[in-house]
């Protein structure tokens, strides 16, 4: 094992002794009673099962057969999530198969980022993750099932669904993937677009039919953004059966390993094998998720979403933590926006289950974890075949990439350092998507153009006025501010005067997400400006250095004077906008409880 790996982990582990000791005593409680159904009333038992089929009553009162949950978050507004529809039915049926029940116990929100990016809707999308986290309790809340299986992809379902199952610590968790989409207009050709459209060079109908090329079936989309880059990380904690992530939703391999995630409930549900993911999930795992994502250059989103997981299960890590694995972690992948494939071609290069073994080889993961496959996480390896009997087989990967331009083995990297990195400074605590940035512009020094709002950075930009040498700052996009939404309408017009010469970047304590691309990007700046933060200070005009290079992000001004800077406030328009309208007024509670971006953006603390 790796040193860093192990002193980390062991860092890890003995900074949350005790609120891990905690989180485990109280699974072992839970776990200590009587099934559901016979510590419960007859009248609690009456209405639990009022409307299942009498076979059903009588398998799970008098056999005491096994009953699952499902938690979904099926809806047709994302298309990853669309596919949902019909599992219902196929997990009802092989469970009946194995003499099992099954319940769909509640459905929980999921929300697509891409529908509101850049509008106001967006300022719910994070707070949608602990949203979903309570829909997921609320849904275990009627106590009467064995195990779950939790049918979610997407941006902030994937985390919300886990922080909801862990606090149910105690019950055996599946989770379900659906699959992307087929490959369509590349990522490359639509980015083009983008650019050419922010430039006025095509029109709304040119960039359309290239939006619609490129997201326009059911399945995940096909970028390494949060949904995928979920996907990996939980292949990478042993959630979900080996190899499930990236296999097309229209597959009849896609049915026969929703199937064998039905099978692996029960399995670790048995007395014999008895898995509650509150065991599974310890600081080894979410060491190895954040490996994973490392190692692949996946969404900066997981530095808040991950650190919010881990707390759920009683474990506490900070950026330092993923600043510290970043630097002995090599990028073995390239895939859309660090490089120009997607995730089929990734898939079919080798996938997670290469990235896993080769980072496993390397000692740069914990092998001797739990999973749900019941065995140690080189099981997560193995790519599933459909077999002759038309069930799910196992075999080894290949030992070389399918593509060296897509993964590559550990000994000859992409870069010996992962894709993420932490900014320190006068300006606070930030990260920085590395991967996708060129060298050249991992450092630039430029005189600083404060905004508040996306709006009038576009603005800006339409009139010209930031055609020199720049840092953007847009500050008021923190978690308190506004739910800190995604930034991506930023990118193209950034990336144009990039592309012109400029030396440009962008510094926020608002959010990019997976998508954060070749303009360097201080993201997530911490504290945020509405919370006291040094961001508040900068002024139009200040020198801001971003370094990449050495981990730096400095106002360049006189340190009396920087110290005697009042902070800049927000205006009370902004704020009036941001708290009202379109369901915002819903979420004040939030806004005002949610702890930092490096805490997780916690709002149940």
């Amino acid at each position: 094992m790796d040193p860093t790996v192990e002193t980390v982990t062991r860092r890890i582990r003995e900074r949350s002794a005790a609120t891990r000791a905690r989180y485990l005593a109280q699974i072992e409680r839970l776990a200590g009673r009587r099934r559901g159904v016979e510590r419960m009333g007859c009248a609690n038992v009456a209405h639990a099962f009022a409307a299942m089929p009498a076979n059903d009553k009588l398998r799970i009162v008098a056999e005491k057969a096994p009953h699952l949950a499902v938690v979904t978050a099926y809806n047709d507004m994302l298309s990853a999530h669309q596919p949902y529809e019909r599992y219902p039915a196929l997990i009802r049926d092989e469970a009946a198969r194995r003499g099992a029940t099954v319940q769909v116990a509640g459905g929980v929100p999921a929300m697509c980022d891409g529908v509101t990016q850049g509008l106001p809707g967006m300022e719910l999308s994070l707070f949608s993750r602990d949203t979903i986290a309570m829909g997921t309790a609320v849904a275990l809340s009627h106590d009467v099932f064995d195990a779950a299986l939790l049918l979610g992809i997407c941006d902030k379902i994937v985390p919300g669904l886990l922080i909801g199952a862990l606090h149910f610590g105690h019950l055996p968790c599946v989770f379900v993937p659906a699959g992307p989409m087929g490959s369509g207009l590349s990522n490359g050709e639509k980015a083009k677009v983008r650019e050419l459209y922010a430039q006025g060079k095509v029109g709304r109908e040119e960039l359309l039919a290239a939006e619609s090329a490129a997201y326009h079936g059911a399945g995940t989309c096909t970028f390494y953004g949060t949904a995928n880059s979920n996907q990996m990380l939980l292949e990478a904690m042993g959630l979900h059966v080996p190899g499930a992530a990236f296999v097309h939703p229209a597959e009849t391999l896609r049915d026969e390993l929703t199937r064998s995630a039905v099978a692996s409930a029960l399995a670790i549900t048995a007395k014999a094998r008895y898995t509650p993911i509150g065991r599974l999930v310890d600081e080894r795992s979410i060491v190895n998720a954040m490996l994973a994502l490392l190692a692949t250059g996946g969404s900066t989103n997981h530095l808040i979403h991950w650190v919010a997981v881990a707390r759920s299960a009683g474990i506490l890590i900070d950026w330092s933590d993923f600043s510290e694995l970043s630097a002995i972690t090599p990028l073995l992948a390239r895939v859309y926006p660090n490089g120009s494939a997607d995730v089929n071609q990734f898939q079919a290069a080798g996938g997670p289950g290469y990235v896993i073994r080769e980072l496993l080889d390397a000692g740069l993961m914990h092998e001797d974890v739990s999973t749900v496959s019941g065995a140690s996480l080189r099981e997560q390896t193995r790519m599933p075949t459909l077999g002759a009997s038309g069930g799910v087989e196992w075999a080894a990967l290949p030992q070389q990439s399918g593509d060296e331009s897509v993964v590559r083995p550990a000994a000859r990297p992409f870069s010996p350092s992962g894709g993420l990195k932490l900014l320190q400074g006068n300006l606070g605590r930030a990260v920085i998507k590395v991967s996708a940035v060129p060298e050249d512009r991992h450092v630039v020094e430029a005189p600083a153009r404060i905004f508040t709002t996306q709006e009038a950075m576009l603005a800006a930009f339409d009139a010209g006025e930031l055609e020199r040498d720049v840092v953007v700052v847009l500050r008021f996009q923190g978690p308190q501010a506004n739910g800190m939404p995604e930034l991506h309408k930023l990118t193209p017009p950034l990336a144009v005067l990039q592309g012109r010469g400029f030396k440009v970047a962008l510094v926020t304590d608002g959010r990019m997400s997976g998508a954060s691309g070749k303009v360097p990007a201080a993201i997530h700046v911490s504290p945020e400006a509405l919370a006291g933060g040094p961001l508040a200070r900068l002024r139009d005009g200040d020198f801001v250095r971003l370094d990449a290079t050495t981990g730096s992000l400095q106002a360049l001004v006189n340190e009396v004077e920087w110290a005697a800077r009042a902070l800049a406030e927000i205006e009370p328009l902004q704020a009036e906008d941001n708290a009202h309208g379109l369901g915002r007024e819903l979420f004040a509670g939030m806004r005002r409880n949610v702890s930092s971006a490096e805490q997780g953006a916690i709002s149940w603390l």
